[in-house]
């Protein structure tokens, strides 16, 4: 049995290559969880293939921890592929996503969850972004893109501060780039999705895995891709029945 369904809050984080953070990992998110807005609250790690040496630190953070639950995948597929796996191994009637860079604080979960209740999904907004121009102007720009074609209305798709209803995350059709369209998603399945201001920070340690190219040219190419799956989109509700 997964013993995620024994919780309320299962929060996912996907990392890749973040050995230097695994001890920031462990104690923010052990200082958290007994603060959790829903409770009880656990932890799923997702390791998307990492060849650092960050997968044996963090089993050794769950050992440590009962709340701590591990998922490793075969090989590097991506954050959206971390993010799914982690979505189809969760049961908990909640969820909430984090990345392992702790450029967000995982305290501000419980600013979102007291929305949780009412909408399918709330996703933070990083008001104050500590990052360069580089950064928050291609973010800015892929943003724009997206809204126009997704008509999401969420203004920081990007943000890693996400919490969903668990039903509903579990059943996001799987494409690479899923992870800039988890708002859009949402409301293409009839959901609701609020905003939240949220605190960020720069990154202490370990190197981004997104550059220039990755944060506008693919975001551009998912565009045309989620346009393409919108389209042919099936979403049924049952009038009646007898079984």
């Amino acid at each position: 049995m997964n013993r995620t369904a024994d919780y309320q809050f299962t929060i996912i984080v996907p990392f890749y290559n973040e050995a230097e953070n695994a001890a920031a990992m462990e104690r923010n998110l052990s200082a958290f969880l007994p603060l959790c807005a829903k409770a009880p609250a656990c932890v799923l790690f997702v390791d998307d293939g990492s060849t650092d040496g960050g997968p044996a630190l963090v089993q050794e953070i769950c050992a440590r921890h009962e709340d701590f639950f591990y998922l490793g995948l075969e090989r590097n597929t991506g954050l959206s592929g971390a993010l799914k796996a982690g979505f189809d191994n969760c049961f908990s009637p909640y969820l909430g996503y984090i990345d392992a860079d702790f450029q967000t604080d995982a305290n501000d979960f419980n600013l979102l969850l007291q929305y949780a209740d009412e909408y399918e999904m709330v996703t933070g907004i990083r008001s104050r972004r500590s990052d360069s121009f580089v950064k928050r102007a291609s973010s800015r720009f892929a943003n724009a893109f997206r809204r126009a074609f997704t008509h999401d209305g969420v203004s920081d798709t990007g943000c890693p501060l996400k919490v969903m209803r668990t039903d509903m995350a579990r059943n996001f059709p799987m494409f690479t780039g899923m992870h800039r369209f988890l708002p859009a998603l949402t409301q293409m399945a009839g959901g609701r999705v609020r905003q939240v201001e949220v605190r960020h920070y720069p990154r202490k340690a370990g190197k981004s895995k997104y550059h220039l190219f990755n944060r506008i040219f693919g975001p551009l190419g998912d565009c045309f891709g989620y346009r393409w799956m919108h389209k042919r989109y099936i979403n049924y509700k049952i009038k009646d029945n007898i079984l």
